[in-house]
């Protein structure tokens, strides 16, 4: 009985923001704007690590990397959800839905693994910096940014398989603005212990251990600073390792924030309203953290502008 509602359940219907109807347009002019300006910036800032000979080191290129995730990452929810916005029926195919459970999860697992490898490219920098081109030469970058892309699609396969191999027999409302994994298995009558399980040890890997490292390697980092004896070098090292903390704190803060309000009593509405932090303002922030106070990036747009 449950493998045939299943095959006979075709789409999803999105909650998103129901309950706002009165401030849709609102809503949609806001996440189109951000859209548009996370697209643009993470534009640049890859356009800048390209084509500027000053930009082309592995401090940069991992941000050419994080820039063009950010910009996948929003383009995997914020369209379909801006046309949810204009439409009254809120539906979804369930290939639709498997294929943005699939890149959503692949993007955030990639993410959580690059922000590791650019904490690890700060602490060679500064522990060892005589030795820094050395250890982080152009092939390493490749390798580490292609484990980093390949470890966050894989573990995606993982999770994305085993939750549409649930049985889906009663209600097709997913409460939230997109598919994700987590509002999927409350509508699976089936066991779901399985995919907890994973989501838990998956989890400790792919999210928890790169937050374990990165905060390693600023143990590292601050202690090597703090022995600098000038007040001027104290402040140029850590102002190399600045932008990358705040998107660090910024980006776990907010979806471990997510997920812990996911498991709490919140309302529905605060629920679905939290993942906007990270999933919409997270990728818009990145690339003005790196960009506002960021002397290379300037000069690099000044001497852009000059040859235009």
């Amino acid at each position: 009985m449950e493998a045939q509602n299943q095959t006979h359940l075709t789409e999803f219907i999105i909650m998103g923001f129901k309950n706002l109807q009165d401030v849709h347009l609102l809503l949609f002019s806001g996440f189109f704007i951000t859209y548009l300006f996370t697209v643009l910036w993470n534009t640049f800032i890859i356009i800048m690590t390209m084509v500027n000979q000053r930009l082309r080191t592995p401090m940069y290129f991992f941000l050419g990397n994080l820039s063009f995730l950010d910009i996948c990452y929003t383009t995997t929810t914020i369209p379909q959800m801006l046309a949810h916005l204009l439409s009254e029926r809120c539906s979804i195919s369930y290939i639709g839905c498997l294929l943005q459970v699939y890149f959503f999860f692949s993007f955030v697992g990639t993410e959580c693994l690059l922000l590791a490898v650019m904490a690890f490219d700060r602490y060679v920098a500064i522990c060892n910096p005589l030795r820094y081109t050395l250890i982080i030469g152009k092939d390493i970058c490749l390798q580490l940014s292609t484990a980093c892309w390949a470890g966050g699609f894989l573990n995606s396969v993982v999770h994305t398989t085993f939750a549409f191999q649930l049985p889906f027999c009663g209600d097709n409302r997913i409460d939230a603005f997109y598919c994700d994994i987590p509002p999927l298995l409350k509508l699976s009558c089936g066991d779901t212990s399985l995919n907890q399980i994973l989501l838990l040890s998956i989890g400790l890997f792919i999210a928890w251990t790169p937050l374990v490292c990165i905060l390693l390697s600023y143990t590292c980092i601050i202690s090597t600073v703090m022995k600098i004896r000038s007040s001027e070098g104290r402040q140029k090292a850590f102002s190399t390792c600045s932008s990358h903390l705040t998107v660090v704190l910024l980006y776990y803060g907010s979806s471990i924030f997510t997920y812990l309000s996911s498991n709490s009593g919140h309302s529905s509405d605060h629920a679905r309203l939290i993942p906007v932090i990270y999933s919409v303002l997270t990728p818009l922030l990145n690339p003005i953290i790196y960009t506002v106070r960021n002397k290379d990036v300037k000069n690099a747009w000044r001497s852009m502008i000059r040859k235009i």
